[in-house]
């Protein structure tokens, strides 16, 4: 890793703390800070206890050793008392930590709980350019591990880095008064020592649990992708390649969990060399003062109990460290989700959209996903309130991109778009898209219910609106007839249904949504000619009364409307109604005949000798 990496890798931690600290003192909750300030309190209590312990230790020992001034039943009698006290003390240390973690969960679970929230929010306010240049499967990857990451780092960095310090400055500072500098001096560099091989190798895991994360979001994405496309991997009999293509990428995550093993068991290694060396000078050092007289049995058994009491935390620590800064991996790669801005966001104090009557307008609008690809070339057009526009043209013209810009998954880089005259930049979009329906070409569905689907368009209808929505949309006989109804389960994206159905449910769903603006983006051109035509007539009946902007490819299902518009390179060419446009020579006329010839080359039935042959 070059230096500039690790300057951005601190820049990162800094920030991730930044988003973290807030979830554990959070300046409009007194309630979080009071269960911060009680846990915290608590925890001394268990370490000042955990700390008393071995002194009890001691003196129990000291007595039963007859190491101790008074009568040997005083003795016997002091040893029993201590020995209870010295298991008081123990219980009174394991209650103070559970009643720590009890005060602490809501904290904990909250923050979990807000942060979880606020990214998934996040995530669904960015733009579409966004999520079509991003990995669904990895993106959720990215989402879970953060999450996870923070509920680690709010646990650890209360109740283990801070209380690890608390106990080692106790012990150290009991050593010290009890003992003699020289215990101290060995304490110090054998936590010295053990922190800086700890830290070092982490840092060295860090870097290949990093590159086993990436080989982990390749594989699951890989995965998803895969199953997604179940039928499309059946078609091409491509089991064996879809196979071969998951295991390259657990081949690769294969080879970094085992780097991750490898480092696992030489850390482990390390650290037991180097607190194990410490333990046994200090141990030494004990005994050579008992047999010396200047030190008690008791105080034997106490520096190994301290010695053993800061082992375990220390041993913890190197795990804790580890985790922490995987956490801070994981929670980076969250931090920079959560930093990535929308690109198109309300304008500060923006109002709500008012539809009077629903009139639309592009005035003179350029755009391009692109600076250096511009698909749209000074686009202008109005459609009257109740009225029907129709675009059309070849592929690459800029038709869908219309739409996309109507809805505002994009603002324009020049131009501006009207709704009753109001610029659609200027309101808030929520009141935007409540005043939209779209059909678009492929429905994707939810792997629900056919209500739920339908009921998506407006959650708090009721059951008798939603199957009015149906009937609208010819699609209740077929629900009526399905073994359990509007309970039907859809499968995954609407597999279960034909592409029709899937057609009819998003009728149905924008039907029961009742927007002023219809906008139509291929809704039919998927579909055979007999499906197309009674999902035509439905949406026929759906647009009386609203705004309709139909685009289009076939151009027998745009007969009707008021004005068709024909983009060409991203510029108006042409426009007018069907029986003006093929009145003249020019680009309309010309793709009405090109399609005209291919219906009629197109045979409806095949020849009578050709079924027979196919079914010998």
């Amino acid at each position: 890793m070059t230096q500039m990496d690790d300057e951005e890798e601190r820049r990162r931690g800094r920030r991730v703390l930044r988003d973290v600290l807030p979830y554990l003192w959070p300046a409009d909750d007194p309630g979080v800070k009071i269960r911060v300030v009680a846990a915290l309190s608590v925890l001394v209590l268990a370490k000042v206890v955990a700390v008393a312990t071995p002194l009890l230790y001691k003196q129990a020992v000291d007595a039963l050793a007859g190491d101790a001034p008074g009568q040997a039943t005083l003795f016997a009698l002091g040893a029993i008392g201590l020995t209870v006290a010295y298991g008081i003390t123990r219980l009174f240390s394991v209650a103070f930590q559970q009643l720590r973690d009890v005060i602490f969960a809501r904290v904990s679970q909250g923050a979990l709980r807000q942060l979880a929230l606020r990214t998934f929010r996040h995530i669904h306010s960015l733009s579409l350019s966004y999520h079509l240049s991003r990995k669904t499967g990895a993106l959720n990857r990215v989402m879970e591990r953060g999450v996870k990451g923070v509920a680690f780092l709010l646990r650890f960095l209360v109740f283990s880095i801070g209380p690890l310090l608390l106990e080692l400055v106790m012990v150290c500072a009991v050593l010290a008064a009890v003992f003699d500098w020289r215990f101290l001096v060995v304490l110090v560099v054998t936590i010295a020592v053990y922190v800086w091989f700890t830290f070092a190798i982490t840092e060295w895991r860090v870097r290949i649990r990093r590159e086993m994360n990436t080989q982990d979001n390749e594989a699951n994405q890989r995965a998803i992708d895969s199953l997604l496309n179940f039928e499309t991997v059946k078609y091409f009999a491509a089991d064996t390649r879809e196979a071969e293509r998951y295991d390259s990428s657990m081949e690769g995550y294969e080879s970094a969990a085992l780097k991750t093993a490898y480092s696992l068991a030489l850390i482990n290694l390390g650290q037991g060399l180097v607190i194990n060396a410490g333990l046994v000078v200090v141990m030494a050092m004990a005994a050579r003062g008992v047999a010396s007289g200047e030190f008690t049995v008791g105080d034997f058994v106490m520096v190994n109990a301290y010695m053993l009491q800061i082992i375990m935390p220390l041993n913890f620590l190197g795990t804790v460290y580890r985790e922490i800064r995987q956490s801070l991996v994981d929670m980076g790669e969250l931090s920079d989700l959560l930093a990535v801005a929308p690109e198109v966001t309300d304008a500060p104090g923006a109002p709500p959209l008012v539809v009077r009557g629903g009139a639309v307008a592009f005035e003179n609008v350029h755009f391009g996903y692109e600076p250096e690809r511009p698909i749209l070339r000074g686009v202008s057009f109005h459609v009257p309130a109740g009225g029907s526009l129709a675009i059309v043209g070849p592929t690459g013209a800029g038709k869908s991109t219309i739409g996309r810009l109507l809805f505002r998954f994009y603002d324009p880089q020049q131009g501006r778009l009207t709704i009753d005259g109001q610029d659609i930049s200027g309101v808030t979009h929520a009141s935007l898209q409540q005043a939209i329906g779209v059909v678009p070409q492929d429905t994707v569905l939810f792997n629900d219910t056919i209500l739920y689907n339908i009921a998506y368009g407006r959650p708090e209808a009721s059951r008798a609106e939603v199957e009015a929505a149906a009937r609208a949309a010819e699609l209740h006989d077929f629900v009526a007839a399905l073994p359990k109804g509007y309970d039907t389960l859809v499968g995954e994206r609407g597999l279960k249904l034909s592409g029709g159905e899937k057609q009819r449910v998003g009728i149905a769903r924008t039907i029961l949504k009742d927007p002023p603006i219809l906008l139509l983006d291929e809704a039919t051109s998927a579909l055979d000619t007999r499906t197309e035509r009674d999902i035509q007539s439905a949406l026929a009946r759906m647009g009386q009364g609203r705004t309709v902007l139909t685009i289009a490819h076939r151009l027998s299902t745009i007969m009707s409307a008021d004005e068709i518009v024909v983009l060409e390179a991203g510029r108006v060419v042409e426009r007018g109604s069907h029986a003006e446009l093929i009145a003249r020579p020019g680009r309309y006329a010309d793709m009405w005949a090109a399609q005209r010839a291919a219906e009629d080359d197109t045979p409806t039935e095949p020849p009578r000798g050709q079924i027979r042959a196919a079914g010998e």
